[in-house]
């Protein structure tokens, strides 16, 4: 029985979706959670897996297309088994008619459809013009009389292929711009800063760096022991792993922390979820392959779903100190920079330690400046003193 592909809800209150690429061609035999297409969200662009195995048919709708949630957009069928007969019969009424091109003499040149498409095609480009999902109206050929040649067919598919790529990229940009905007326009921001000696932390990564590889296979990062000493900090503090609902302030359950992530158009944040109460090796894990699928364009949409509290971290690319933008409705961001060897004063002495700008985000409807700081001021002695944060 035919299995319908329809425009999933990824976000709340979503009422349309827009398709950004079909990740397979009509005809291609797919298996189920095999990726399938793109789509838009308001957070990025992500992946739909292929809901049932079986071959992919009766697409109804093109890269750039808003479709209303929950309609069928294609159908996976059995081999050889047709798509649903009142879908077959739509598509035949709105296929364009292209000449029959094996008796010229049935159609003089010229005398195209309405539509303006060339009245002359190749067999072999109206093969590919299907396999390739390419629309002829319009479509003039470089033969004789405009006759469209194969040639013609594979030029516009590359095109196609092109835009839809160079959409998806503007994509997560404009939607980066998006909510930022929204963000720092309508949320009271307010910034609290603090300088946090990082010797400790810099030793107990390289005692447990080995461990971590041994156990888990992935690296180590100041990333990953950032993650989980905040979020055993703020655990102890509710109200910075809290949202603003609009009227009121709900204290969330979970510690999800968001880790910024630059993409090759913008920032996305996937989530570590319940790093509180998760060990510093599951941590590394989940942000290691977070990262990977985040880099590869193949995020989920539960990867970027239910963060608490984000962490942007810019230290590994020499930025001593910065704000970040809070990620509404979320309470509070932390920015962090690099570690840097600098002069302080230690039992009234001047002593070179490696030390580190916090600058926390807090958003002043549901966090005061006695909150924050008092958060800030645990976090500094958990990153002074992880190992008794971490057992």
């Amino acid at each position: 029985m035919p299995t319908s592909v329809v425009m999933p809800a990824l976000e709340m209150a979503q009422e349309t979706g827009k398709l950004i690429s079909w990740l397979r061609k009509e005809g291609d035999t797919v298996a189920k959670g095999q990726p399938l297409l793109e789509i838009e969200t308001d957070k990025a662009v992500m992946e739909v897996d292929s809901p049932a195995d079986g071959v992919l048919a009766g697409i109804k709708v093109q890269p750039g297309t808003d479709v209303p949630v929950g309609e069928t957009i294609a159908w996976i069928v059995a081999p050889g088994e047709a798509i649903p007969r009142e879908v077959a019969s739509m598509q035949t009424a709105r296929k364009v008619r292209v000449p029959n091109t094996d008796n010229p003499s049935s159609e003089k040149p010229g005398a195209g459809s309405s539509r303006g498409i060339s009245t002359r095609i190749s067999p072999k480009a109206r093969r590919l013009a299907v396999e390739h999902g390419v629309e002829l109206t319009n479509l003039r050929g470089s033969g004789p009389d405009g006759e469209i040649l194969a040639t013609d067919i594979l030029s516009a598919a590359h095109k196609s292929a092109t835009a839809t790529a160079a959409n998806s990229l503007s994509t997560v940009a404009r939607l980066m711009a998006e909510r930022t905007t929204q963000s720092w326009t309508t949320v009271p921001h307010f910034f609290v800063v603090r300088e946090v000696d990082a010797t400790s932390l810099r030793e107990e990564r390289d005692k447990l760096a080995p461990i971590v590889y041994k156990s888990y296979g992935v690296k180590l990062t100041y990333t990953d022991l950032l993650a989980t000493l905040v979020a055993r900090v703020l655990a102890k503090h509710p109200r910075l792993n809290a949202s603003w609902t609009g009227d009121t302030i709900r204290e969330n359950c979970d510690v999800n922390i968001a880790i910024a992530t630059a993409v090759d158009d913008g920032v996305v944040a996937p989530v570590i979820q319940r790093a509180d109460t998760s060990d510093l090796g599951k941590v590394a894990l989940q942000r290691h392959q977070l990262t990977e699928r985040a880099r590869n364009g193949k995020l989920h949409p539960t990867d970027l779903s239910g963060g608490t509290f984000t962490i942007s971290n810019l230290g590994m690319l020499g930025i001593d100190a910065f704000s970040a933008v809070i990620v509404s409705p979320q309470a509070a961001i932390l920015a962090v920079g690099r570690i840097l060897e600098r002069v302080v004063a230690v039992d009234s002495h001047p002593t070179v330690r490696p030390m580190m700008t916090l600058t926390l985000s807090s958003d002043h409807r549901v966090v005061d400046g006695a909150r924050a700081a008092k958060f800030l001021q645990d976090l500094a002695q958990a990153i002074e003193d992880p190992l008794a944060w971490l057992v």
